[in-house]
């Protein structure tokens, strides 16, 4: 099915790994962010501790960011599960209760539609967390990898499926959407064979699908060619541009990607969402060649 114009929109991930952002330098790239026809950002400044992802700042969520995204203009955002990340700094967020936090959401304009949660916590109890999921509002579970072996047997891999066949299937039935990223476990090799195309055969279409980052191209995986591979398959993807001469992320439209081979194959995958995942300076060289695309 056509997945429709909304399908398309260009998504900034705005956050410093290697420098520090000002409250004004971050909140400044909106007026930018909104010249460029972008809707949708993820802004990382005083919800965490250090630069990355894993130690949020309990003083600041949800409160301050929430409200700064908020005026700022945008509408929804994605959790990580207090549960499955308590050990990565998320465990504050367990004091409010699903149906708090999506009021505390809805009380600023914006909803949330998609977590992350760990494999783990899915295996202790994934009745409560689908539950909660529902209180939030979610609709997409996704887990970065299923955390089997780095030097997996067949039988491993066989495991791993049939596990997450069965959590797939449970949380169908409660109208949430399973999905798997690529990660570790999933770029490992089995007998001479990809890991991840080993899922492909052991997951079950009607209850998994699959996200796929196109840097993994830097370990020999062509988005292109998984997309036509493995027809309707997927659900979304984080593009990154790529030079094979550099083995380095450029601005999409640069390197050595063929995007519109790229973007052409995603429809025949079934990718419903696209996410660049880029720093300011390489989002501002990628927008133009995107906007000008045509597939």
């Amino acid at each position: 099915p056509d997945p429709g114009k909304q399908a398309y929109n260009i998504a900034w991930c705005g956050w410093g790994y290697e420098q520090d952002f000002t409250r004004a330098q971050m909140l400044g790239t909106i007026p930018k962010l909104k010249e460029f026809g972008i809707k949708w950002a993820t802004l990382d400044y005083r919800w965490f501790n250090d630069f990355g992802d894993w130690d949020p700042r309990q003083d600041t969520f949800p409160g301050d960011t929430i409200k700064q995204l908020a005026e700022a203009g945008f509408q929804s955002i994605e959790l990580c599960s207090p549960v499955g990340y308590a050990d990565s700094g998320f465990a504050g967020v367990g004091k409010y209760t699903g149906t708090e936090l999506r009021r505390i959401l809805g009380d600023h304009g914006l909803t949330c539609v998609s977590s992350h949660f760990g494999i783990e916590e899915l295996r202790k109890d994934q009745e409560g967390r689908i539950a909660w999921a529902k209180d939030v509002g979610l609709t997409q579970m996704i887990v970065p990898s299923l955390d089997g072996p780095l030097h997996p047997t067949m039988d491993d891999v066989k495991r791993a499926a049939e596990e997450y066949n069965r959590i797939g299937e449970r949380a169908a039935r409660a109208g949430i959407q399973q999905g798997l990223h690529n990660e570790r476990f999933e770029l490992t090799m089995v007998d001479g064979q990809r890991t991840y195309d080993l899922l492909f055969k052991f997951l079950d279409a009607r209850y998994v699908k699959f996200q796929f980052q196109v840097s993994t191209i830097s370990q020999g995986y062509h988005a292109a060619r998984y997309f036509t591979k493995y027809p309707g398959r997927f659900i979304s993807m984080h593009v990154q541009g790529w030079s094979a001469k550099t083995r380095k992320i450029v601005p999409v439209g640069q390197g050595t990607l063929d995007w519109k081979e790229i973007f052409a194959a995603a429809k025949i995958g079934g990718i419903k969402n696209y996410f660049v995942e880029m720093d300011l300076p390489m989002m501002r060289a990628s927008v133009p060649y995107l906007r000008k695309l045509r597939v």
